[in-house]
């Protein structure tokens, strides 16, 4: 086993655990949605499992007057692609078996892009689920603010990095927005 894959393990019971916690902390991170950086065109995503869940920030953001996108799995080992979407839209599974627009959805790029994860650090680093398709997409959109949004309690003192890893530009949680350096 790597070091990540121990890691992950251990911070899928940590996200499970502040899930059962704070039920009020996706409402919380909400309220903070003023504070994250400009962008018109804001990629949100669907919450599966313990990921927090996006659902009052997407009201809270279409209520700015932001537009959103949820991201697209249509090739396995490629980048994201990124539909327009409404809350309350149906939606479908995509490749990755994650609900997503349908394809005749307009397809867009944002100028934000928020992340759900598994553990984040101070330096921006960010562990997903390894299956690397935000790093992908991220690599493919470098101009896109890369926003983590995640519970508090997720973040770790130091996240092992490797080349393919594309940190974060800051991190929206329950206590608020932290930019990165």
């Amino acid at each position: 086993m790597t070091d990540k894959h121990q890691l992950r393990a251990a911070m899928r019971a940590v996200r499970k655990r502040l899930a059962g916690l704070d039920a009020g902390a996706a409402a919380r991170a909400a309220d903070q949605a003023g504070a994250l950086p400009p962008g018109r065109i804001v990629a949100v995503y669907r919450a599966i499992g313990s990921e927090l869940d996006v659902d009052a920030l997407s009201l809270a953001l279409s209520r700015a007057g932001r537009e959103l996108c949820l991201p697209v799995v249509i090739e396995r080992d490629a980048p994201m692609i990124f539909r327009r979407w409404s809350s309350g839209e149906p939606l479908e599974l995509d490749e990755a078996g994650v609900p997503a627009p349908f394809p005749l959805a307009e397809v867009v790029d944002p100028d934000l892009i928020l992340t759900p994860l598994l553990a984040f650090d101070a330096l921006g680093g960010r562990l997903g689920q390894g299956g690397g398709y935000y790093d992908r997409t991220f690599a493919a959109r470098p101009d896109a603010l890369r926003i983590g949004f995640a519970y508090a309690g997720q973040e770790v003192d130091d996240l092992p990095v490797e080349v393919h890893d594309i940190r974060l530009h800051g991190v929206l949680t329950e206590t608020g927005y932290r930019p990165f350096a």
